[in-house]
């Protein structure tokens, strides 16, 4: 049966996104779906309206902006839609030691991380104090605990959104919405990180987890108003080692995948 409601994702044409996507869609949720051009979005409402008998509007836009978000926001007030859920999820992934990194790719990356979010979350804010009880669901990182080398950037992106999302819920409490964190590890994508998970150590291959599997446990999470989500059991024993560990221990194992990195440099 069909609402009146909509769940508003971003970063909603592949990967993680589409999954979720898809989810919300097989819960008869109504979508507003946003994504770059050129990336498959429309393919994707076409199939999820034809298949679950959802109501969805698409929105081809770069997120990257702040100009942008409010465009958002006015084409959303423009249908006339009522956002019940908001999830964020657009976002960029980078990898690679800091000085190696391009400058413009850096701040890039932390507006469509950090700003992005945060902005759209302060626009969207008075629907989601309207349709309450509701819920805003933001993708960290099993990165945002860590201090993995060669994510620096991308980890301090996500722990904000970590730190963000935890204190808006307090905040947000009385309002009657739900302000949750998803956290995952490492996820099949994409058919090149397919390939390049596969290299990884046995203990890293056993923590990864196909995006559909990820995707039930986020909106499973999201609908339950949980805190913070760390799907995977092999995840939560990582996040119970690193409460445990002592820092002697953990800065001893990162030295060591430093110096793995170092020398596949060296060799490649």
């Amino acid at each position: 049966m069909k609402t009146n409601y909509f769940t508003l994702i971003t970063g909603a044409s592949q990967g993680f996104g589409k999954a979720m996507a898809i989810e919300c869609a097989k819960r008869h949720m109504n979508l507003v779906l946003v994504s770059l051009p050129n990336t498959g979005l429309n393919e994707l409402t076409d199939v999820l309206e034809k298949n679950y008998n959802v109501s969805i509007v698409s929105i081809e836009m770069d997120l990257g902006t702040s100009e942008n978000c409010n465009s958002l926001f006015e084409k959303v007030k423009k249908e006339q839609i009522s956002i019940k859920y908001f999830i964020n999820n657009a976002g960029v992934l980078s990898r690679g030691f800091f000085k190696d990194l391009d400058t413009n790719y850096i701040l890039d990356q932390i507006s469509l991380n950090i700003c992005t979010p945060t902005l759209l979350i302060k626009l969207f804010l008075n629907d989601l104090k309207q349709n309450a009880p509701s819920g805003i669901l933001n993708v960290g990182s099993m990165a945002s605990f860590f201090s993995l080398p060669k994510k620096q950037v991308y980890g301090g992106t996500k722990a904000y959104l970590l730190s963000f999302s935890r204190s808006l819920r307090r905040e947000l409490q009385p309002d009657n919405i739900s302000v949750s964190v998803v956290c995952p590890g490492a996820m099949n994508t994409s058919a090149a990180l397919t390939y390049q998970n596969r290299t990884v150590s046995w203990g890293t291959r056993m923590s990864i987890m196909n995006p559909e599997d990820v995707a039930k446990l986020a909106i499973d999470g999201l609908l339950k108003g949980k805190e913070v989500i760390v799907p995977g059991i092999v995840n939560q024993f990582f996040m119970l080692l690193n409460s445990i560990l002592p820092k002697p221990v953990k800065d001893k194992i990162i030295a060591v995948e430093i110096n793995k990195l170092k020398g596949e440099m060296l060799y490649s």
